[in-house]
C-alpha cells in the first residue's frame, strides 16, 4: 500500500449497486459514462489493496417482479431478470479492465462463453489474485432477489461488510427525497431495519445477514470519492448491525 493512501481496517467487502445506477440520467439502460465513473470507485477502493466482489441488479434493462406484474408467469420474468444482471456486470468489466483492474464476471447461471460459472473456491483464488468478481444471474434461482444474493455471497466469500450504494447517503425513517424532514440513522439494527419496514434490503437479505452477523454499510454512491472514504473512515453513511 502506498504511503499518501489512507488505511483501511476492511480487506475483502463486497459492493452491491443496483441496475439504475448504471442508467445515469436516463430512464433506460446503461449510460457508458456513468458505468466508468462508478468503475472508477471501484478501483480507488482496490488499489487501497482491498479485495472486491461486486453484485449489480438488472433493473435498469428488465426486472423480473415488475414483468410478473403485468401478467408474465414469474419464473420466467426473473430468469430474465438474472440474464439482465449478466449484461450489466459485463459492462462493468469492460470499464474496470479499462481502468487496468482485472477482473471476473461469475455467473450462477453457466453461460461459458462469455463468463464462469459459480465455484466458490476459485472465485476465493481470484479475490487473492487481486481480481475484482462481479457475481451474476443473482443465486440462479427465481424468487430471490439480487439483494439476497449479495448477502449470500458476502457470506460464502468471507467478506467483512456489505456495502449498499445508494441515491441517498445511509437509512431514513422514511423517504428523504420525498421528505425532506426524514431522519437519517447512524446505526440502526438488523431487527429494527425489519420491523420498521426500512428501505435497505429485502427482509431475506436482512435476515440473512444478521443470522451471519455481516454488517450492512449504506451510503450514497453519487458522492464522489465515497466508497473509499468510508472504507477510510470518512463521510457519511448508515451501519446495520446487531
Amino acid at each position: 500500500m502506498a504511503e499518501d493512501q489512507p488505511r483501511t481496517t476492511y480487506r475483502r467487502v463486497l459492493l452491491k449497486i443496483s441496475g439504475e445506477a448504471l442508467m445515469g440520467d436516463q430512464g433506460y439502460g446503461l449510460n457508458p459514462p456513468t458505468v466508468e465513473r462508478i468503475a472508477r470507485e471501484v478501483k480507488s477502493v482496490h488499489d487501497l489493496g482491498v479485495e472486491i466482489c461486486m453484485v449489480i441488479g438488472g433493473g435498469n434493462i428488465f426486472r423480473g417482479l415488475a414483468g410478473s406484474a403485468q401478467g408474465m408467469e414469474r419464473t420466467t420474468a426473473d430468469y430474465m431478470g438474472m440474464l439482465a444482471t449478466v449484461m450489466n456486470a459485463l459492462a462493468m468489466q469492460s470499464a474496470l479492465e479499462g481502468l487496468g483492474v482485472y477482473t471476473r464476471v461469475i455467473s450462477a447461471i453457466p453461460m461459458d462463453q462469455v463468463c464462469e460459472p459459480y465455484i466458490r473456491r476459485r472465485a476465493v483464488r481470484h479475490l487473492e489474485k487481486g481480481r475484482v468478481c462481479i457475481f451474476a444471474a443473482g443465486t440462479g434461482n427465481p424468487y430471490f432477489t439480487t439483494d439476497t444474493a449479495a448477502t449470500l455471497r458476502a457470506n460464502e466469500m468471507a467478506c467483512e461488510a456489505i456495502f449498499k450504494g445508494t441515491k441517498v447517503d445511509g437509512v431514513y425513517d422514511r423517504d428523504p427525497i420525498e421528505f425532506p424532514e426524514a431522519q437519517r440513522f447512524d446505526s440502526v439494527t438488523y431487527d429494527e431495519v425489519l420491523a420498521r419496514h426500512l428501505n435497505v434490503m429485502d427482509a431475506s437479505a436482512i435476515a440473512l445477514a444478521r443470522d451471519n452477523r455481516k454488517p450492512i454499510i449504506v451510503f450514497s454512491l453519487d458522492e464522489p470519492g465515497g466508497f473509499k472514504g468510508i472504507l477510510a473512515g470518512q463521510g457519511t453513511y448508515t451501519i446495520v448491525r446487531d
